[in-house]
């Protein structure tokens, strides 16, 4: 499984150069068809999305990319899909962060 990335150019070039080959480019009038794109992808576990580029989902949509946990979807910065650890314990069934008491 791959870690993916969609979005802008400007966006997705910071993960270019830290050597992610997986890249969606997307601009708003088609960001919606590039994010079912990539999401179908089978070869893509981890999909990262700027937060900002969710307003130009359906609602239905939004809520498709909220609840996915294949692929796993992690928001960076704008305003997100809610908590990282949140997702991987629906992802994967289990809270690594819990502590023991």
């Amino acid at each position: 499984m791959d870690i993916a990335v969609i979005g802008n150019e400007e966006f997705v070039l910071g993960f270019r150069l830290a050597g992610l080959r997986r890249v969606f480019v997307a601009h708003p009038e088609d960001y919606q068809e590039r994010i079912i794109e990539a999401m179908q992808d089978p070869e893509v576990g981890i999909l990262a999305v700027d937060g900002e580029d969710l307003k130009n989902l359906t609602p239905q949509m939004r809520a498709k990319v909220t609840d996915s946990i294949s692929p796993v979807i992690v928001t960076v910065g704008g305003a997100g899909m809610g908590d990282l650890r949140e997702k991987i314990k629906r992802a994967i069934g289990v809270d690594l962060y819990k502590e023991d008491e």
